[in-house]
This record gives C-alpha cells, structure tokens and sequence, in this order.
C-alpha cells in the first residue's frame, strides 16, 4: 500500500534550528537513513518570526522559510508546554515565557505563580514537526505527551519546563528521567515515529 505521504528521497535535509543540541538529535534519529544533515545556522540562514497561533503553524513557517533560503528539504520543530488551569497557556509562548536570556527558572516560577492554588495540576508536552520541500509541499506532524505539574522543580536532566512535568504512569519529572529514557516516551519522540515511519521507511 503506498503511503499517502510524500516521501523524502534526497540527500540533504536543512534543520530549521539555531540549537545545536536540537540538530544533534535530528541527526542522530536520521543516521540510519544515510541522510546528510545540516543546520540553519551552519548556512547563515536567519530565523524567522513566529507568528503563527498554533505549533503546527510555526514549525510551517520555519521548515517553509528554510527550504525557499536553502533550495533543499527542510525540517522544523516547534514544541512547548500546556497547563489546562492557564487555559492552555504558555503553550506557543513556551520560550518567550524564559525572557530573553532563556532563564526557564524564572518561566517556571511565573508558571507556578499564575496556577495559583488551582487545584487542577494537569499539564501536557507537544511537538510538532513539518517537513517542507522547495517546491511548497509541506507535511506535518504532531506529537503530545500528557501530564501534570509538581512544585518544587526537581532534576537537573532535560531542559526548559521538564524539572516540575511528571508524565502519566510515572511520579518523576523530566527532570529526572536519564536523556535516553526521556527520549524514549517524549513528545518529540511521539512525533517523529511519526514523521520516520510517513516519509523516512520504506513502504
């Protein structure tokens, strides 16, 4: 049965990422499918502003911008953290919530803050990823992970909001979870099984 997905058949895909750290694990993920990975920043590309309103729309417009930069395949990710008792929030805001020196103590404390006494805790982790070609194809993907909040932050693995996220099934944080064992279950990781088993495995 052929895949209602386009597949990739390129060489070269461009990461539409700054982080280093973010470019690392796409390359790792794609090793096995002898593909070269080379990030935004490694060809000057500049980041787009995120304008979109959901995290689809924003990976979109990042993978979008670098692949018309570029000339080539270009994967985006946009992900982040949603708490129900901020209706949804900081959600798109996720890093902005750090301010501009990305000090995620201070979005979590703000997190805390702004929950209040509200005794409802639960919480969730997505990630969507879109992967655009040159010519305008784009395909996405989108991965969640369900949770709830605990205070204080606890851990010192993983980054940004993972210190106070416990997953469903487990009574650790992120935070402390061992990275392979977060990988494993993560949202990031929902999402791109997704995109591996859509554009990346043979049919």
């Amino acid at each position: 049965m052929t895949s209602p997905h386009r597949r990739f058949t390129e060489d070269r895909l461009v990461i539409a990422s700054h982080n280093k750290g973010k470019v690392v694990e796409i390359r790792e993920l794609l090793e096995p499918f002898g593909v070269d990975v080379v990030s935004a920043g490694d060809l000057g590309l500049p980041e787009p502003e995120e304008t979109g309103l959901t995290f689809i729309d924003n990976a979109v417009l990042k993978a979008r911008a670098a692949a018309e930069a570029s000339g080539l395949p270009a994967l985006a990710d946009d992900s982040g953290m949603t708490v129900e008792a901020l209706d949804g929030a900081p959600g798109i805001y996720s890093a902005r919530w750090a301010g501009p020196s990305k000090d995620f103590a201070v979005a979590i404390e703000l997190v805390r803050t702004r929950m209040g006494d509200d005794p409802d805790r639960r919480g969730a982790f997505v990630c969507a990823l879109a992967l655009a070609w040159p010519d305008g194809a784009v395909e996405t993907f989108e991965g969640v992970i369900q949770g709830h909040l605990e205070f204080p932050p606890r851990g010192s693995n993983g980054f940004g909001y993972d210190p106070i996220f416990v997953p469903e099934g487990d009574s650790r944080t992120f935070g402390e979870f061992e990275p392979a064992e977060k990988h494993a279950i993560s949202h990031r990781a929902i999402a791109f099984r997704q995109l591996v088993r859509a554009c990346f495995e043979p049919d």
